[in-house]
């Protein structure tokens, strides 16, 4: 006998009377056929259903927000301690050298991308241990430009990593007033172990941080 395969329901021959006490036979669908339909619609629901949880599932991913990579901080310091050689432009005494090189160990885990200097023996051997312990040029400002343009042209020039800026008594102050947009007490001619961190956020707004080395 030849099997055939079918996927539609079976009939099934019934008897029915009609009004009038006669008998037919009539094709009718058996219970455990209609019980296959309904478990048929059932199982094709749920594949609906599970189709519409995973592209929800993939919405849900592709709408998760984007890591923003941190921003721009200058670490601003005056120079450290100069000589008393009675010139015009000394370099660092003994104690400015050593405070120049524990500016750099300071400094050794920072991603310093930029360093830049007055055009001074002083501010110029502040910077230079540690454009040599990264292997960066020291670049040259002019200290008498208004600290609201040198300001500009750093947050313009770098915006990401660490920036090193080194200035005088009577122009850090401004430097550090122009990038993070909050006054900053005068600098007595004593000190020398002020740190100034001024951090840009991903959305541009600055904050300030003071420190000693």
């Amino acid at each position: 006998m030849k099997h055939v395969h079918t996927n539609r329901p079976i009939p099934c021959l019934a008897t029915v009377f009609d009004g009038d006490g006669r008998a037919s036979r009539r094709p009718r669908w058996t219970s455990f056929v209609m019980a296959g339909i309904a478990a048929g619609r059932l199982a094709l629901a749920c594949v609906l259903l599970a189709s519409v949880g995973a592209c929800g599932t993939r919405a849900a991913v592709a709408q998760a927000p984007t890591i923003v990579a941190p921003g721009t901080a200058f670490i601003v310091v005056r120079h450290a301690e100069k000589a008393s050689d009675g010139s015009k432009d000394p370099g660092l005494s003994a104690a400015g050298t050593a405070r120049a090189a524990s500016l750099e160990r300071l400094l050794s885990s920072e991603p310093v991308v930029a360093i830049y200097s007055t055009d001074y023996q002083r501010t110029r051997q502040t910077a230079l241990p540690t454009a040599q312990a990264r292997g960066l040029p020291v670049s040259l400002y002019d200290a008498r430009l208004p600290a609201p343009e040198l300001a500009a042209r750093l947050r313009a020039d770098h915006a990401s990593g660490t920036v090193l800026v080194i200035g005088h008594s009577n122009t850090v102050p401004e430097i550090v007033r122009a990038l993070s947009g909050q006054a900053v007490a005068p600098l007595a001619e004593e000190q020398f172990d002020r740190l100034y961190r001024v951090s840009i956020g991903p959305a541009g707004q600055p904050s300030l941080r003071l420190d000693t080395y």
